[in-house]
C-alpha cells in the first residue's frame, strides 16, 4: 500500500541578505527512515531543519511534513513532531521526573484512538538511562545526563517524526551506544521517522539508513553510506604483502582485483586486507568534488 512521504520538499529556496542559502532543494523521507543531513558549516542544514519544523519561513518552494505545510500547521500537528535542539532553555530547579510529567500533560489533549498518548516519566527515564535521577534537580546533572534529558523531552509525546540536532554532544561512549540502540528501536519497532544533523560521521554511518550531503545550498549526494562510497573512485583500499614487500592498491570494486591477485602462479600473498572507504572519506571527497565544479547561483524574485 502506498503511503505518502513523511517529509516531501520540492524546490525549497531560502536567502539571507542576498546570499542564497538553499537553492531549489528537493528531498523526500519515508516513514520509519533514519536520515542524516550532513554538510559543512554554513551549508544550510540548520535552516532546512528549522523550515521543516515550522520555526522559520521559506523564500519559495513546496514543503509538506506529515501531510501539512509546517508554516501553517496547528498544535495537533506539532504534537506529532519531536524536536531535540542543540541546547534547551535550562529548567535548573525542576526535578527530572516532575519536568517530564509536566511536559507530558501538554500532549494529553492530542491523544487519539489511533495514536497512543505521551510516555510516562518512568518509561522515558528508562529509555534514556536516567532511572536513578528521577528526583534529581536538573542543575545537578552532568552535561551528558542533561543531553539525555533533552532527548527524553523530545520523545515525551511519542512523535511520529523526530528531529535531532547534534544529539550526542557530551555523550560518553556508553551513552552514545545506548542512544544509537534507542534510535534503532524507535525506527524498527515504533516506525518513527528520524532526521538528524551531526558532525560525527562515524555516528551517521552507524545509525542512518540514508545520508544527505548539503553543500552550496544544494543536495549534492543522497544514498546509503555504501551507495555513496560506490560513487567515489577508489572506494576500497587493498593492502597485502608479497615476498616481504607491502603493496597498496585502490579499486572501486575490489573483488576482481583480489581474485586475480590470489590466482597468480608462483606468488605467495600474505596479510591481505580490504578496507572499505569510510563515510568521512566519502564525504570529504564528495564535498571537494562539488566545490571544484563551477556553480552559478542566481536569486530570483519572490
Amino acid at each position: 500500500m502506498f503511503r505518502e512521504p513523511v517529509i516531501d520538499v520540492r524546490g525549497l529556496r531560502m536567502a539571507y541578505g542576498g546570499r542564497v542559502v538553499l537553492d531549489g532543494i528537493d528531498l523526500s523521507v519515508d516513514r520509519g527512515e533514519v536520515v542524516a543531513l550532513l554538510g559543512p558549516n554554513g551549508a544550510g542544514k540548520t535552516t532546512t531543519i528549522e523550515i521543516l519544523e515550522g520555526f522559520r519561513e521559506r523564500l519559495g518552494g513546496e514543503v509538506a511534513v506529515l501531510g501539512e505545510d509546517p508554516a501553517h500547521a496547528g498544535e495537533a500537528w506539532r504534537a506529532k513532531v519531536g524536536v531535540v535542539l542543540q541546547s534547551w532553555r535550562d529548567h535548573a530547579r525542576w526535578r527530572v521526573g516532575e519536568l517530564l510529567e509536566q511536559f507530558g500533560t501538554m500532549y494529553e489533549p492530542y491523544a487519539a484512538s489511533d495514536r497512543p498518548g505521551p510516555y510516562g516519566a518512568d518509561d522515558l527515564l528508562e529509555l534514556v538511562g536516567l532511572e536513578s535521577h528521577r528526583t534529581s534537580q536538573v542543575r545537578s546533572l552532568s552535561g551528558g545526563q542533561r543531553r539525555r534529558l533533552d532527548v527524553a523531552i523530545g520523545l515525551v509525546g511519542r512523535p511520529e517524526l523526530l528531529f535531532l540536532d547534534e544529539p550526542t554532544t557530551g555523550f560518553d561512549p556508553i551513552a552514545r551506544h545506548d542512544f544509537h540502540e534507542l534510535i534503532h528501536r524507535l525506527s524498527d519497532f515504533d516506525d518513527t521517522t528520524v532526521l538528524l544533523t551531526t558532525h560525527d560521521l562515524a555516528e551517521a554511518e552507524k545509525i542512518a539508513s540514508r545520508i544527505l550531503i548539503l553543500d552550496g545550498g544544494r543536495i549534492v549526494a543522497d544514498g546509503s553510506p555504501a551507495d555513496l562510497a560506490a560513487e567515489v573512485a577508489g572506494a576500497s583500499e587493498i593492502t597485502w604483502r608479497e615476498g616481504g614487500t607491502r603493496h597498496v592498491h585502490s579499486a572501486s570494486d575490489p573483488v576482481p582485483f583480489v581474485r586475480d591477485l590470489l590466482v597468480r602462479p608462483d606468488v605467495i600473498v600474505t596479510e591481505l586486507q580490504v578496507r572499505a572507504q569510510t563515510l568521512e572519506e566519502t564525504y570529504l571527497a564528495m564535498v571537494a568534488r562539488h566545490e571544484a565544479a563551477p556553480v552559478d547561483i542566481v536569486i530570483g524574485e519572490g
